[in-house]
């Protein structure tokens, strides 16, 4: 067996024994004592600055990378913001940060050196798609305020899918949610994400897509880059909304998608309406209704209650007729009395006459007179109505001879031997 002997072993030496700390502490002054100061070219990534004003990111090319720190009071002195995928030159110290044992870079300054190869690929396609029409205003679309269903693109294992699951069981927990996962970053991600979103396309009941993941650097988020899933998106007939990285990251799936949301959990919040504020929405357009109905209820009552006045009450309107009526009857009672007792008298002038006639005339004349009185009884009207016969007469009073007078809906007097029928006409017929 071959064993392996370090020099200092062969030598019979035995090595120091250190603390981590000063370690640490050792090799930062050999870095400092060997490379320092330093000037290094290479592309920004993860560019994020504290709220102490700090800067943190990383330098890196295509062999290697190397953690950066600015602190404040050189970061005050940068004219431009760095950008992910941005070249630029640094000028600081390298040595360790012994709380982790990291290799650091602290930078002392920073000048661009001209876009990295990330951000100019991603501004060739940018300006490309941007000449075709794929980022016009005209063709993007609203989603629906309640979509029957709704499509996620994400990775099982995102922060991003939680977030949108959450926010969407908090706003709209009766919509259901389709899910197709896909890998959000690596070589193979943007192909994975363009099948999964074809996938939902084909889904019919799908009325929107979220096509998600959380934030990181250009790196992370490259398959979001992808010229293949930018036509796709521009191309879905369902609305796509991005929601990728966070708020001061952009992809090109943003600029396609109908809407961009800063986060994973905006966009589900931009895809439908609340439930609560849907129920709100319908119970103001309930009282609305209930008030507008209940205005015209009471205006229809206030045309009723002008009408009855105007018109009265029914019983006072038949009241005031049957007085009327009884008037009619009471004057043709009246009159035909007065002609009965005219009658009356002149027959008996004429009885009067011809009995004094009959003292003086032969047998035959007091035949002819006692005939003719005969005739002039029967002429009594009071007998012919004691024969079955009736007076009919109008509301005015007045006689009626011919069915011509009459029409259906009338109300008539029958005046019989011994008292006055109302009547009313249904039909008339003519012999």
């Amino acid at each position: 067996m071959n064993v392996s002997v370090s020099p200092s072993e062969s030598l019979g030496l035995t090595p120091r024994m250190w603390s981590v700390g000063a370690l640490c502490r050792a090799v930062a002054d050999s870095l400092d004592a060997r490379f320092n100061p330093v000037a290094v070219r290479g592309e920004v990534s993860g560019f994020t600055r504290a709220s102490s004003g700090h800067c943190y990111f990383s330098i890196k090319d295509g062999q290697g990378q190397l953690r950066c720190a600015m602190f404040k009071r050189a970061a005050h002195l940068l004219d431009f913001s760095p950008t992910d995928g941005e070249l630029v030159e640094l000028r600081g110290r390298i040595g360790v940060y012994e709380p982790r044992g990291e290799l650091q870079l602290v930078v002392e300054s920073m000048r661009r050196a001209g876009q990295g190869a990330w951000f100019e690929q991603f501004l060739r396609l940018k300006s490309k798609l941007e000449a075709e029409g794929l980022f016009s205003a005209e063709r993007k679309r609203a989603p629906p305020d309640q979509p029957r269903c709704i499509g996620v693109v994400t990775s099982l294992g995102a922060a991003a899918l939680h977030d949108v699951a959450t926010a969407l069981q908090r706003r709209v927990p009766h919509i259901p949610v389709l899910l197709a996962p896909s890998p959000v970053q690596g070589p193979d991600a943007a192909k994975s994400l363009l099948h999964a979103l074809e996938s939902l396309i084909r889904q019919p009941q799908v009325d929107v897509i979220l096509l998600v993941r959380g934030g990181g650097a250009m790196e992370d988020l490259w398959a979001f880059n992808d010229e293949a899933l930018a036509r796709t998106i521009s191309a879905s007939p369902v609305p796509v909304i991005a929601g990728v990285g966070h708020e001061t990251d952009f992809t090109i799936a943003d600029f396609c998608a109908d809407l961009r949301a800063p986060t994973p959990t905006a966009a589900a919040e931009l895809c439908a309406v609340p439930r609560q504020e849907l129920l709100n929405r319908l119970q103001s357009w309930a009282e609305v209704m209930q008030t507008v109905a209940g205005r015209q209820l009471d205006t229809h009552i206030q045309r009723l209650d002008r009408a009855q006045t105007r018109l009265g009450r029914p019983s006072h309107g038949v009241s005031q007729q049957k007085m009327e009526l009884l008037g009619l009857q009471q004057r043709f009672q009246s009159t035909l009395k007065s002609q009965i007792q005219r009658q009356q008298h002149a027959l008996m002038g004429l009885t009067s006459t011809f009995n004094r006639g009959l003292q003086q005339a032969p047998a035959t004349a007091r035949e002819r007179l006692q005939r003719a009185a005969l005739r002039l009884e029967l002429l009594d009207p009071r007998l012919v109505l004691q024969r079955g016969f009736s007076w009919l007469s109008n509301a005015q009073g007045e006689a009626l001879t011919s069915v011509t007078q009459t029409k259906p809906g009338q109300a008539l007097q029958a005046t019989l031997a011994d008292g006055v029928v109302e009547l009313q006409v249904l039909a008339s017929r003519q012999f």
